[in-house]
C-alpha cells in the first residue's frame, strides 16, 4: 500500500485473518491483478463512512472495481461465510462455543399485532 492509510483499513492482523477466507483467482482467462486488501479497504471506505461508491477517494482502486467485487462476494455468500468463520473465532477466543446454542426474542424485537387493543365488530340488523 503505497498511500497513506484511513481510519477504515485493515490492519495487518485483520488482514491476515479474512485474506484466507476470500474467495481465490480462478485459473481461468487473465490472472487476477487486482489488490484484494485494497478492495477490502475501499469497501469499507464506503461502508463506515456512509459514502455513495462513486464518491470514493481516487488513491483506491476505482469505484466499479470495488463495487463488482463487493457485489460478487454479496451474491456468492463469500460475505456471510467470512462472517460466520471470524464470529466462530471470536467465540472460541472468549472460551464460548463456536456456535450460539439460544437466541432471546422480546416483545419489542417481535411485533404480534398491527393494531393495538381489541376489534370491535358490529352486526347490522337485518
Amino acid at each position: 500500500m503505497n498511500r497513506k492509510p484511513y481510519p477504515s483499513d485493515l490492519t495487518d492482523a485483520q488482514w491476515e485473518e479474512l485474506a484466507p477466507l476470500l474467495p481465490p483467482d480462478t485459473r481461468r482467462g487473465h490472472p487476477r491483478t487486482t489488490d484484494l486488501r485494497e478492495v477490502v479497504n475501499g469497501i469499507l471506505y464506503v461502508l463506515r463512512g456512509g459514502i455513495p461508491w462513486r464518491l470514493m477517494p481516487h488513491d483506491l482502486p476505482p469505484w466499479g472495481t470495488v463495487w463488482w467485487y463487493f457485489r460478487k462476494w454479496r451474491d456468492d455468500g463469500t460475505w456471510e461465510r467470512a462472517e460466520a468463520a471470524l464470529r466462530a473465532r471470536v467465540r472460541e477466543a472468549a472460551g464460548r462455543e463456536a456456535t450460539p446454542s439460544a437466541a432471546i426474542i422480546d416483545s419489542q424485537s417481535v411485533k404480534t399485532t398491527e393494531k393495538g387493543g381489541p376489534e370491535v365488530t358490529t352486526l347490522a340488523n337485518g
